[in-house]
């Protein structure tokens, strides 16, 4: 007997209930949906063996250098995905994906959604833009990338995120638009490794675009410039603050060397240009928690997407 997916047959049911499809939305769409290729959990990963330290009668966790203990149940078991689809969202017009990494100490619903208004920054601007957020460690001072550290698993979860959103927007025939679009990858803090892996190791079919680093250059400064330099024809965004101000003006001075022209400032800049690398500074520490949605301006996510000319809502 056939075999069908949930998925697949709750697409179709709404299919066939939505009747044909409407380019356009009556009202915005926000869901959190639990995915197959979401970062964790990490059973049946190699990664598992190397990265839970403690076991405690078969509850596996890891102890972190200062003391504390996440338990894998608690912090490493969350499949859910934040997808939202603004009401302007069009279908007849090139469309963009923006996947957002969240940072340390973060819930979808609180932190992402609502905290950071992330839906609402996607639906004030005049970008015809989704966005697709999933969780990482629950509320835990924790960047592991999950298995976003596996070649291609970024992709494979953009495949997958292509199916949800069909199932928000309420056609299945939105499958394909949706596994056509490209994406822009903003990372906060923390979110960091996992960006730096997807852009490396997990797009395989090289739909990022973009990326934007909010307060998030920690480390990994080798996959970032090797991604500049391989396609000339992305953008590059990285903004800091006082903990991660040596490491961008390092990465600046690196990709200077190569002869990519670097900016430190959006003035001017109305139209993004694909090519184009910026480095933002700002102040020091004390606005780090509210710099997603109080960045280099109030909603900077907003700000990004109004200049990014080619995915416009309406012209």
């Amino acid at each position: 007997m056939l075999q069908v997916s949930p998925l697949v047959l709750a697409c179709a049911l709404l299919a066939a209930a939505a009747g044909p499809a409407s380019a356009q939305l009556r009202a915005g769409k926000t869901s959190i949906a639990e995915f197959v290729t979401s970062p964790f959990p990490l059973d049946g990963s190699s990664a598992a063996g190397e990265y839970f330290n403690i076991n405690e009668n078969g509850k596996r966790g890891r102890q972190t250098a200062t003391g504390r203990v996440y338990w894998e149940n608690e912090t490493y078991n969350d499949q859910r995905v934040l997808l939202h689809i603004p009401a302007k969202f069009d279908l007849r017009k090139q469309g963009v994906i923006v996947v957002f990494f969240h940072g340390h100490g973060a819930v979808l619903e609180r932190d992402i959604r609502d905290r950071q208004a992330l839906p609402e920054q996607i639906s004030a601007s005049a970008a015809n833009a989704v966005l697709v957020a999933p969780q990482f460690a629950v509320n835990a001072a924790d960047s592991n990338p999950g298995r976003f550290a596996e070649p291609g698993a970024f992709n494979r979860f953009l495949n997958e995120a292509a199916t949800h959103l069909a199932i928000l927007h309420g056609d299945q025939r939105t499958v394909r638009y949706f596994q056509s679009m490209p994406v822009i990858l903003i990372s906060y803090s923390g979110g960091y490794r996992a960006a730096a892996l997807a852009i490396t190791r997990g797009d395989t079919q090289n739909r990022v675009k973009g990326v934007l680093l909010l307060d998030s250059l920690y480390g990994e400064m080798d996959k970032f410039e090797s991604w500049v330099l391989a396609d000339r024809k992305r953008f590059f965004i990285s903004t800091y603050l006082g903990s991660t101000r040596a490491r961008n003006i390092e990465l600046m001075r690196q990709l200077k060397e190569r002869g990519v022209p670097v900016r430190t400032s959006l003035d001017g800049i109305r139209r993004l240009q694909p090519g184009t690398v910026v480095f933002i500074g700002g102040g020091n520490e004390e606005n780090h928690r509210d710099y997603v949605q109080d960045g280099w301006i109030a909603n900077p996510i907003t700000d990004l997407l109004n200049r990014l000319r080619d995915f416009r809502a309406a012209r």
